[in-house]
């Protein structure tokens, strides 16, 4: 879409219809901004045969009528002054936007990027309270994309939310993956973190027409991947003999069986581990990234990880473990990897993965039960690793034949 060029036209005319007690008309004044049309008295009045359409002044040469004119004059100059200042600083302009400026109406924001800088605000000030500021770092990366765009695509500094239509979002998809070279679910997630200052403007009052309203965002299903059981053996029974990789590898195995994400583990404490009902360790946090509560037994090759770090030794606000820097774990994974033969692309989320997918579902465990492990506060969350491994179907199979084992013939 190309972008259109702000032109101003400003139009006086001779309201007929409405006289005073001195037989004179209105004369309005009707502003034009890229088709957009705004009318409003200019508070001069005169009698329909001094009228002239053509140079839309009053005909005469008396001392009222050329104060009268002068003030059509100075209205006019007045209203173009406004466009070029308001088209200066914020890049584009509205024929509401001049005539709130003439009267002296300071209008709410409604332009896209002081809201989302407003939200932006909000959001960084619930960091460590209802957001993580994980998050806050991609709604901030999304914002970055957004004033990238609008210069690139638009050659402008901010936008309307009165022309946020759909075809912008069409815009702005085609861009991230030509411009940016973002994937499909990518996409999607940038127009998801970018519904959310629109749907703050909406609160505010605001009044446009939701660009999402029957906009469809694209996605498509990835199959997450995950280690199989022979893979995560393979990895924990190999002898490493540099230290930092020893480390790396420890904790991502120990997450292979718990469970936990990257950002979990790094904020494990001495009291996250806690003896509970049934006489056994267990996890007792909280995700950092959804604040909802984590509860997970340790299995045993966690309990041993956890007893060779000496995690009963540790400070009570030490971490029990010695994780590293989330860049340089998946950096050292790359290279236990390829020292363990594992040719899958090995990251601390793979770890979540394969809790989720070979250590609980593959082995039976009922999926609400893993959901609450994973912190999902939404089973459909959780479906997404309930695949069917060969290993798990060759297991069922194995019990079928046993239980039909009597009615071979």
């Amino acid at each position: 879409m190309k972008p259109k060029k702000n032109t101003l036209s400003i139009l006086f005319y001779l309201r007929r219809g409405q006289m005073n007690k001195n037989g004179e008309c209105s004369i309005m004044c009707r502003m034009s901004v890229r088709g957009e049309r705004e009318t409003f008295t200019t508070r001069v009045f005169t009698k329909p045969e001094d009228w002239e359409a053509k140079s839309q002044r009053i005909l005469g040469r008396t001392a009222k009528v050329q104060e009268q004119n002068r003030i059509l004059n100075d209205l006019q100059v007045t209203l173009t002054r406004h466009y070029y200042d308001i088209e200066q600083r914020n890049g584009y302009v509205t024929a509401e936007m001049i005539k709130n400026a003439y009267m002296g109406i300071t209008a709410k924001a409604e332009s896209l990027l002081p809201i989302y800088k407003e939200f932006l605000e909000e959001t960084e000030a619930l960091i460590g309270i209802q957001k993580s500021k994980k998050t806050y770092e991609k709604y901030e990366r999304c914002y970055r994309r957004v004033v990238e765009f609008l210069r690139d695509k638009y050659h402008v500094s901010d936008i309307a939310f009165r022309d946020l239509k759909p075809m912008f979002l069409v815009d702005f998809e085609v861009w991230l993956a030509t411009k940016k070279n973002c994937s499909t679910n990518t996409i999607y997630k940038f127009l998801q973190l970018l519904r959310m200052p629109v749907l703050k403007a909406k609160r505010m009052g605001i009044v446009f027409k939701d660009p999402y309203e029957g906009y469809k965002m694209k996605k498509v299903s990835v199959d997450r991947g995950y280690l199989s059981e022979d893979e995560v053996i393979a990895i924990a029974t190999h002898e490493i003999t540099i230290p930092r990789l020893e480390q790396v590898r420890d904790i991502f195995i120990f997450c292979c069986y718990t469970g936990l994400a990257y950002s979990d583990v790094a904020a494990l404490r001495q009291g996250n581990i806690q003896k509970m009902f049934d006489g056994r360790l267990w996890i007792v946090t909280h995700r950092q990234k959804t604040k909802t509560n984590v509860n997970v037994p340790l299995l045993p090759m966690a309990k041993k990880i956890l007893e060779k770090y000496n995690w009963e030794e540790a400070d009570k606000d030490a971490p029990i473990l010695p994780v590293v820097s989330n860049q340089k774990s998946n950096a050292y994974l790359k290279e236990i990897g390829d020292i363990c033969g594992v040719e899958k692309h090995l990251t601390f989320h793979l770890a979540r993965h394969t809790f989720a997918t070979t250590m609980t579902l593959g082995k039976g465990v009922p999926i609400e039960s893993v959901s609450k492990m994973l912190g999902h506060t939404n089973i459909s969350t959780t479906q997404i690793y309930a695949r069917i491994t060969n290993d798990k179907i060759s297991k069922d199979m194995d019990e079928l034949s046993r239980n039909l084992g009597a009615l071979d013939f």
